[in-house]
């Protein structure tokens, strides 16, 4: 169990690598590659679970981890849900799990969802509407979002272009369309109980990304993907404003860490009394750790 007073951040955002990582038939390790070159990041391959866990723990910092399903549209084999919850649990002084299940999978996905809530503690699900290749208020994915509503989930959803197949052929298949946060104002209109937090600064539509999250009282965004130094004005202001109880500091582990995204926080025009909520008071609230 985390314990507040030990912490000195949560990070909203962090990715569960291995085993899904080292099938070289599947070319998720090529993906990871270029995605550690986009992002400079100094891992020769990505951290395992327990990795991440103890450097967290050495960072006295709090995550939410979670893999990614997306096996459907990109052939990447997923890490099981399962698994991920158990490790989580094995270090639950740092790990809070998330889950992700391709909406796809419908009424199997939503059986999968309500399981992985009631037996294995999990907290919320992560949507990569890039790799999934869905548009999130596609009717299609409204039993699975309706298991996490019954259940009182979180949703937390990729949004923008943040580096993932950029560079690669054909960006690697991804299509960028998918993750405009305009579509989670259905979504949020849709299902008014469910958390929803907008993932990353929301480039090229930071601007939408905002106006959702000003309006539907439930919508939530997290700062992960960018290093603060790259945060548009817009952002900043709203950080500092509207939005000061709704943003929530994020890494995207491995590919950044959390020391370097803090490190460059601080030099941001963040108003000081501001940012204990953004990097902890905010997400322990959503959480339902405070």
């Amino acid at each position: 169990m985390v314990d507040l007073t030990k912490i000195r951040a949560i990070d909203i955002h962090t990715h569960a690598e291995e085993p899904c990582g080292c099938h070289a038939d599947d070319g998720y390790d090529d993906l990871q590659a270029t995605m550690a070159k986009y992002f400079r990041a100094s891992w020769s391959h990505p951290p395992t679970v327990p990795e991440t866990a103890a450097h967290y723990r050495e960072q006295n910092i709090a995550a939410v981890i979670f893999p990614v399903d997306a096996e459907r549209e990109t052939g990447y084999r997923r890490y099981k849900n399962e698994e991920v919850a158990e490790l989580a649990a094995e270090n639950d002084d740092v790990l809070i799990p998330f889950a992700s299940i391709d909406p796809h999978k419908g009424k199997m996905g939503a059986r999968e969802a309500r399981r992985l809530m009631k037996d294995f503690g999990i907290k919320g699900f992560k949507f990569h509407p890039t790799m999934q290749g869905f548009y999130p208020n596609d009717r299609m994915a409204y039993e699975l979002y309706e298991a996490i509503a019954e259940e009182g989930g979180i949703a937390l959803f990729h949004t923008g272009q943040t580096g993932v197949g950029s560079g690669m052929r054909g960006g690697n298949g991804m299509r960028l369309k998918y993750s405009n946060p305009m579509y989670m104002d259905d979504v949020a209109v849709d299902f008014p109980d469910i958390k929803i937090i907008l993932a990353h600064p929301s480039f090229p539509w930071q601007e939408e990304a905002l106006a959702v999250a000003q309006h539907k009282p439930n919508v939530y965004v997290d700062l992960s993907g960018w290093s603060p130094k790259y945060f548009p004005e817009i952002l900043v202001k709203y950080c500092n404003s509207i939005l000061r109880k709704k943003v929530l500091f994020g890494s995207d582990w491995p590919m950044i860490t959390p020391e370097r995204w803090l490190a460059d926080f601080e030099k941001i025009a963040i108003k000081d009394e501001l940012r204990p909520d953004i990097i902890k008071g905010n997400a322990a609230r959503l959480l339902g750790l405070s």
